[in-house]
Order: structure tokens, then sequence, then C-alpha cells
């Protein structure tokens, strides 16, 4: 089994330049054309201080786990992992690691042809070639033996994944791996979160997948349960190795 974040040493080198940026609980893994951590720092900095004077104001934001509504002054961050929270009838901060990780890698893309950044598991991408994401899903024969593959064409999107047996994020599923792709990070986020807490059983994967495929600005969803797999949506499943 992969410990966490070793899949990170897995990734060829091809060229790209890869760089870590933490900051509180923020772990992001970025690659792009060229080293941009002064810009992608810069970035993330600022993200985590708008949340956190929000949070100052709301205090419920942080821990509700229902949605949440707020005002139409809270910054762009907060207002989207509400949205996304409504959505997923889950609360806003099931959102928070793919919104952080799609802000900075707009920014980075303002500046670098290819970027991606991954956050806890959650993955902006805005590319110039296909690329293939691997599918991690703890225990499951299936882990690191999958990955969706990504095309330019389809970008920037985002790839965000959620765990009931991986990791510290709270679910309320069984799932080894709920896989959501969609153009929002906070929408991708939330929606796999929800995805995992509807999956216990085999049984419940393929009304799951088909649940979060309902949700306008989801374009696939993927759920991994021990050896029993759910695909649904305009996802290109290959092999690792292949």
């Amino acid at each position: 089994m992969y410990e966490p974040r070793d899949y990170r040493e897995r990734i060829p080198d091809d060229g790209l330049h890869t760089f870590r940026i933490v900051l509180g609980e923020s772990d992001l893994w970025i690659r792009a054309e060229e080293d941009l951590s002064g810009e992608a720092i810069r970035t993330l900095k600022e993200v985590r201080r708008q949340l956190a004077r929000y949070i100052r104001r709301d205090p419920g934001f942080l821990q509700a786990l229902t949605p949440r509504p707020v005002g139409e002054d809270a910054p762009p961050l907060v207002r989207e992992m509400a949205e996304a929270g409504k959505k997923a009838e889950v609360g806003p901060m099931a959102a928070v690691a793919g919104a952080i990780a799609e802000h900075v890698g707009r920014r980075l893309s303002e500046l670098s042809g290819e970027v991606i950044v991954e956050n806890g598991g959650d993955i902006f991408l805005s590319l110039s070639r296909p690329r293939r994401v691997g599918i991690f899903a703890g225990g499951s024969p299936l882990s690191g033996k999958l990955a969706l593959e990504i095309v330019p064409e389809e970008t920037p999107c985002s790839v965000c994944t959620s765990s009931g047996t991986v990791g510290h994020s709270l679910s309320f599923g069984r799932a080894d791996a709920a896989v959501v792709v969609a153009e929002g990070g906070a929408l991708a986020d939330a929606v796999a979160t929800a995805l995992g807490n509807r999956v216990r059983e085999p049984e419940d994967i393929s009304e799951a997948i088909k649940w979060a495929l309902g949700i306008d600005g989801v374009r696939g969803a993927l759920v991994v349960l021990g050896d029993k797999l759910g695909v649904l949506g305009g996802l290109r499943l290959t092999r690792v190795g292949r």
C-alpha cells in the first residue's frame, strides 16, 4: 500500500518544474513550466487570509456539516465553497482543499501554459498535453492500477477524491475512493465528499454515482469499494502500465 503522499514521488520527470508549498493545513504540490513558488505562496496566503477573516465573522462556517448560506459580500472563495456545499448537501468546508487548489492553479495559469496543483488528493489541471491522474484507493486491489486520462481540451478542470478508508478527512461512508471531475475545484471536492458519504456497501455505488452526475457542473464520477468499481459520465479510464 502507498503511504499518504507517496504518490508524489511516483510522478515521472517530463520537463516540468516541481515545487511544494506548505502553509498551515495547505500542502500544495505544484508542477509548471517554471518555478512559480513565489507567486504560489503569495496566492495561497491571500486565499487563506480571505477564508480566515470570514471565519472570524462567522465561526459556524468552519464546523457546519450541512449547507450554510453566506452573504454577497463574502470573498469569492467563500461564496464558491458555500455554493458547492449547497449543491452537494454538505458543509462548505468539504470544498476547501479543491477550492484552494483551483484558486492557486488559475493564478499560476496566467504565467504558465501548463499547471498542475495537488492539495491533499484534490487536483487542479490546466494542460497543454494529455495527462493521466492515477487513482489511489487505499487497500483496494484496484488501488494504483487505474488512471483517468485528461486531455487539454477538457481543462481547466478539477479532479477531487474522498475516502472513508484513507487519510484523516471526515467521511461517513466506506468507499476506498470517491472521485469527481468538475470544472470547479470547490464543486468537485464537495461532491466527492458527499459521494463518499453515500457509499457504505457495493449495492450503494450505482445510485450514488447517478446522484453525483445529476448535479450541474459535474462531468464524471467514479467509486472504488474493495474490488468493486463504478464509473459514470465522460471519463476515460485506463490501466496503469499500458
